[in-house]
């Protein structure tokens, strides 16, 4: 389990993440192939809103990141 907040998190993780999500809200463990494409991109685009989110949080009483 990890903590609530941890300053790093890998590509893995947030992908992991991504997958995770787009299968619960889909229904589906693994996309039939004339959804894969769809499935595919809704990954990459919730692992990328994951990066952007992650790098303007700002967390009080942490460190500033360099």
């Amino acid at each position: 389990m990890r903590e609530p907040y941890t300053e790093h998190v890998t590509e893995t993780d947030m992908h992991a993440a991504a997958l995770q999500y787009v299968r619960k809200v889909s229904g589906f463990r693994a996309p039939a192939a004339h959804n894969a494409e769809a499935f595919n991109e809704a990954v990459d685009a919730i692992t990328e809103a994951t990066r952007i989110l992650l790098g303007h949080l700002e967390v009080r009483g942490a460190a500033p990141s360099r």
